[in-house]
């Protein structure tokens, strides 16, 4: 279980200017300024469909709320859709904590001439993983590579990382243990498939620049960061032939803005393989794209099995990633390492251990949320409004108990929206009246 956060450090360094910074006026309906409203809204959703969302919450509310995003909003260009500042807006987000984060980043900007975006470095770690994996396995075997994920990634060989990787495909190869430290954590897998430690960000819109600006990141370890669970003792590795992955992303739908620079940066592994074919090794990616949608997704990743891919990058929402594990990779013997998908029953899944991630449980970022809008956000009474998945309503609840139970705040409403749709007005004001 991951350790509680110090308040004190996780603060240090935002104040309270940062937090006043972000209020507005006082309420139209609901929200703050004295009326019977919460204070804050929780939002939990994804880009496309948030635009609509917010532009109605501005419709309806002077923006007096505190509002708290987690990172399925974290969307630059969002406040010139909308066409508000969104200054009350704040948001957490797993971060790219890692020990190679720099080197990653370099990697990226030198292949695309651009910064890294929101679970990038989670992606490149995915297939970085995947790729020593099948180095280790000499085949592409779903049940080879699983038996060697926690070998390659796990303490215990020759440290390796994204400057070194094409070094430590080959060492891979030659049947060498591998110690992978990332660019998003040290990517150290518990028992469940979970990272055995993150970092997450505090981060605010910054609308003049379509971007968003970190405020704080802090890192956090479980019991064991060293990582738990099977794995291998040896690999028989093998050289001169070709190594399958696929990449299962969003590049349309609902998460296609942070879909697209997630699917850049898994193809520079591959890259750096086929570049170099360290030990006579090259690799073939195949990408499917999931639309953000589970039916989508699920014949997306039946793609990717009648393909024989043995491992997949993906899929991004655990929406999607839950239905595609369980009828796609789970039955077909197929590793999935999915970089974004961060719902609570991803780590229950019944799944003989094929199902992995390289972002951490929202175990940790339920807590992570109730603590930022206590804490540093002053307010104590919120409703949450949630994307009506998996992602969302766990999500939604695990902020809700703990705001409750260890800050003493009160929940008036948890309102659910689905995707897609025309108008969000009724929900949110269902969202901004008193408590039930």
């Amino acid at each position: 279980m991951v350790r509680d956060i110090v308040r004190r450090d996780f603060l240090k360094g935002v104040g309270a200017a940062g937090a006043a910074g972000l209020t507005g006026l006082s309420g139209c309906i609901g929200g703050g300024g004295g009326s019977a409203g919460p204070d804050g809204l929780v939002v939990i959703g994804y880009p496309e469909s948030g635009i609509q969302l917010f532009r109605d919450y501005y419709s309806a509310s002077d923006g007096s709320e505190q509002i708290l995003v987690p990172d399925g909003l974290r969307s630059g260009s969002m406040p010139g859709q909308v066409g508000n500042e969104m200054a009350n807006v704040t948001g957490t987000a797993p971060a790219a904590g890692g020990p190679n984060q720099s080197t990653f980043t370099q990697l990226f900007e030198d292949e695309y001439g651009a910064a890294p975006g929101v679970f990038t470095s989670q992606c490149y770690d995915s297939v970085a993983i995947q790729l020593l994996a099948n180095a280790a396995a000499g085949e592409n075997s779903g049940p080879a590579i699983k038996d060697q994920m926690r070998r390659m990634a796990n303490p215990g060989g020759t440290v390796i990382g994204p400057g070194d990787l094409v070094e430590g495909i080959e060492l891979a190869a030659n049947g060498e243990d591998i110690d992978y430290q990332g660019a998003s954590s040290s990517v150290n897998f518990d028992a469940k498939g979970d990272p055995a430690e993150a970092a997450y960000a505090i981060w605010e819109f910054d609308a003049a620049n379509d971007a968003t600006t970190e405020v704080d990141k802090q890192s956090f370890q479980g019991a064991n960061p060293g990582g738990d669970g099977p794995a291998a003792d040896s690999g028989p590795g093998g050289t001169d032939r070709d190594m399958t992955v696929g990449i299962l992303l969003p590049e349309t739908g609902d998460l296609a803005a942070v879909g697209q620079p997630m699917i850049q940066a898994a193809q520079i592994p591959v890259k750096q393989v086929n570049d170099a074919n360290p030990a006579g090794l090259s690799v073939t990616a195949e990408i499917e794209d999931t639309q953000t949608s589970p039916d989508a997704g699920v014949a997306a990743a039946q793609s990717l099995v009648s393909a024989g891919v043995p491992s997949v990058c993906g899929s991004a929402s655990s929406g999607v990633n839950v239905p595609v594990s369980q009828q796609a990779f789970i039955p077909n013997e197929i590793v999935g390492c999915s970089p974004s998908s961060t719902a609570l029953s991803v780590s229950d899944l019944d799944d003989n251990d094929f199902i992995f991630r390289t972002a951490p449980s929202d175990f940790l970022q339920g807590r992570v949320m109730a603590q930022v809008m206590s804490d540093r956000l002053g307010t104590d009474t919120v409703s949450t409004l949630y994307v009506n998945n998996d992602y969302g309503q766990q999500l939604s609840e695990r902020f809700s108990n703990v705001f409750a139970d260890e800050f003493g705040g009160e929940v008036y409403q948890q309102v659910a929206f689905n995707i897609g749709e025309s108008s969000y007005s009724s929900v949110i004001e269902t969202a901004l009246s008193g408590p039930e």
